[in-house]
């Protein structure tokens, strides 16, 4: 059984970082795409960042460019979302994805000072 479990979410100020992870277990992510997507209250889910199946670097959306950086540790099965220098528009439930696989449960991520 495949899982994905994202973590990391909170509380921070405009300005602040945190660090998403999404583990996996019953699928090995190095293998399939990954990508972390978010979507904010009244709003469709978006896409944030992914990597590919292969070692390849990620590719992110136009607005977190410079301030996220995902990546992927292949013995801990985890990828990550680095997230910095926050926006309140930033602000949503962040979900892990992997091809073929699907979704995490979500993490939320509020901004607010």
């Amino acid at each position: 059984q495949v899982q994905l479990v994202e973590s990391g979410g909170g509380l921070v100020q405009p300005g602040g970082s945190l660090r998403l992870s999404c583990a996996a277990s019953g699928v090995f992510l190095h293998y399939y795409a990954t990508g972390w997507f978010r979507q904010a209250p009244g709003k469709e889910r978006e896409w944030v960042s992914c990597i590919s199946d292969s070692d390849s670097s990620p590719v992110y959306k136009d607005s977190v460019k410079g301030r996220f950086t995902m990546s992927r540790d292949k013995v801990k099965n985890t990828v990550y979302l680095q997230m910095n220098s926050l926006k309140p528009e930033d602000t949503a439930v962040y979900y892990c994805y992997a091809d073929g696989f699907g979704w995490g449960q979500g993490t939320q991520v509020t901004v607010s000072s």
